[in-house]
């Protein structure tokens, strides 16, 4: 029985498994896609995703961090140049796993994990949800007539509280109302 074995062990040794996911996790930092077994691939996505959260602060202790469990010091540069600002605005979920059909060999489940940012069939879709900026309805268009009626409601008391001088305004308002007139049907 398998009570509270939260690692799969993938039949290895500590040793050998610990160098397997660096090497794994190494190859898909640099192809941001490869083919495995299904049962690596999920293994591997557990120990890729808090390093590529780790990337996205760059320092040198997280840095540091990285190197000692990926050991390649060109795979921890292009993790924190290249990867890291692609991922900046993700909260999670880096990776996807796709199953694939099984190995003729062994009859293995076989599956390809890649860095989901990296995938252009998917990404077009969400550049295009990224653009829109707010979820509230309406609120450019309030803004746009706020100022108008603010306007008004400014001209009409400086006309009741001095008659002497609403020949002035009055003439004035006119040319206003012209050149907001004017600039709407430019609009």
């Amino acid at each position: 029985m398998r009570h509270g074995r939260k690692v799969n062990h993938l039949g290895r040794t500590d040793s050998h498994r610990k160098a397997m996911m660096s090497n794994m996790a190494s190859s898909l930092i640099l192809h941001k896609r490869i083919t495995t077994t299904l049962a690596k691939a999920k293994a591997l996505r557990g120990y890729v995703e808090p390093l590529l959260t780790k990337s996205k602060n760059d320092t040198t202790h997280s840095r540091r961090t990285v190197f000692s469990y990926l050991q390649d010091k060109d795979t921890v540069n292009i993790l924190f140049r290249e990867i890291a600002e692609k991922i900046a605005n993700r909260p999670g979920g880096y990776t996807r796993i796709v199953k694939l059909e099984n190995r003729l060999g062994d009859n293995a489940e076989m599956a390809i994990i890649e860095l989901v940012d990296y995938n252009t069939v998917y990404t077009k879709d969400a550049a295009k949800t990224e653009k829109k900026s707010t979820r509230r309805r309406g609120g450019a268009s309030k803004a746009k007539t706020a100022p108008v009626a603010e306007e008004t409601v400014a001209v009409a008391p400086v006309a009741e509280t001095a008659p002497e001088v609403e020949e002035t305004p009055a003439t004035e308002a006119p040319a206003a109302d012209d050149k907001e007139e004017n600039a709407e049907k430019g609009e």
